[in-house]
């Protein structure tokens, strides 16, 4: 599997900040780009890093965040640009070191991991799960 997903591959994504990316909308007073949104941007950017290597019967869940760090209010109407570059291949496990910033200063930086799955396999579990509720 290492040699589908190469050690340096990177990937960049702009996101413009609109009302519904800020901190208001998360039960925070703040009209900044919420934490939770910049976590969203570096997945989808990780994502996109290997999107292409992926096997159509493959797919990638989120398996975690490590030493997110969110150090930097970013205002609404600006552009964060996340950078996500694959650091390690161990198996199904990929690793990405990930970095946003707002054409001031960088706005996160982090390690985030993600776990290359069976689509169908998944799927039929979930619906399994929820069939059971």
């Amino acid at each position: 599997m290492s040699d589908r997903f190469a050690v340096g591959a990177t990937a960049v994504r702009e996101h413009v900040v609109r009302a519904e990316d800020c901190a208001t909308h998360w039960e925070n007073d703040l009209p900044v780009l919420a934490t939770p949104v910049l976590l969203w941007l570096a997945e989808v950017t990780c994502m996109k890093v290997i999107g292409d290597a992926l096997e159509p019967s493959e797919m990638t869940v989120g398996f975690k965040h490590d030493n997110a760090q969110h150090v930097a209010a970013t205002p609404e109407g600006w552009t964060v640009t996340v950078t996500a570059e694959v650091t390690e291949v161990d198996g199904r496990m990929l690793t990405f070191a990930v970095r946003a910033h707002d054409g001031v200063e960088v706005v996160y930086r982090g390690t985030h991991v993600r776990a290359v799955i069976d689509r169908e396999k998944f799927l039929r579990r979930f619906e399994e799960k929820v069939a059971r509720s």
